[in-house]
């Protein structure tokens, strides 16, 4: 839990983190944005971010009905990490300066570079399931409150 939010003042941010940021992260940040709305802040970005998001990727949170053929992979800076209350990596080895306070997780999942939409499928709900767990922990009483 972030001790440093207090409700109702302030609303968490998260920033995804991966290589690419083509696949894993992207998808990540599109079902962080698409479930949880305007309550978190949401961001991503790559130490080396490709020219275009993974089409596979895209083929996959299409048939979840969340459209990121527009979306760009992004330079990780350290600004980004400073203003996000928590950074997730996404298993790709990647580093990110640590600064106190900050909630730092790495999910360990498959890269989808290079595999078809079949390959795709299972780690886009992986993602899935891990961004419903964080915004149970992030905006517990707004998850509840949208649950009824």
């Amino acid at each position: 839990m972030l001790a440093e939010l207090t409700p109702g003042t302030q609303k968490p941010s998260v920033l995804f983190v991966c290589v690419h940021n083509a696949g894993r992260s992207q998808m990540a940040a599109a079902y962080l944005q698409h479930l949880a709305g305007d309550r978190i802040e949401v961001r991503s970005a790559g130490s080396q971010p490709a020219d275009t998001v993974n089409p596979a990727a895209v083929h996959a949170m299409a048939e979840e009905g969340i459209d990121i053929s527009a979306h760009r992979p992004k330079v990780l800076s350290t600004q980004a990490v400073k203003d996000s209350d928590v950074v997730i990596t996404m298993g790709c080895g990647d580093t990110c300066p640590i600064f106190p306070g900050k909630r730092y997780e790495d999910w360990q999942l498959e890269d989808p570079a290079g595999q078809g939409v079949d390959a795709v499928r299972p780690i886009r709900d992986e993602i899935r399931a891990r961004i419903e767990l964080l915004i149970s922990e992030l905006a517990p009483a707004q998850t509840a409150a949208s649950a009824s």
